[in-house]
């Protein structure tokens, strides 16, 4: 079993400041491509950062600027700065890896987690 744990959300006013953690954990060989998700009430998910095992990222163009997405490989762990926060960012924050499971009876399978969600608020 693999799951993805979120940590960091809350309330915060505009021009402040968060950080999100998403730590991966059970039974995985490797950690590829690892993202940070929003949906806010009424609208589609989106993509707001990603970053792959290299370190390169690529971010929505609302965010550019403001967030900042690392991760740390030893720990399996993705995380996301977000700066000078809007009105506008308040959404659920959605963690995603894509990563080789196992092994399980010596075969490794690639699968896509999410995490369960954190809530950020950014009050006007």
């Amino acid at each position: 079993q693999v799951q993805l744990v979120e940590s960091g959300g809350g309330l915060v006013q505009a021009g402040g400041s968060l950080r999100l953690s998403c730590a991966a954990s059970g039974s995985i060989f490797r950690v590829n491509d690892m993202g940070w998700y929003r949906q806010a009430p009424g609208k589609q998910r989106e993509l707001v950062a990603g970053i792959s095992s290299g370190g390169t990222t690529n971010y929505a163009d609302s965010v550019k600027g403001r967030f900042t997405i690392s991760r740390d490989n030893a720990k399996n762990t993705v995380y996301l700065q977000m700066n000078n926060l809007r009105p506008e960012d308040t959404a659920v924050y959605y963690c995603k890896a894509d990563l080789l499971r196992g092994p399980d009876r010596g075969f490794y399978r690639p699968v896509e987690v999410w995490g369960q969600g954190t809530l950020v608020t950014v009050s006007s």
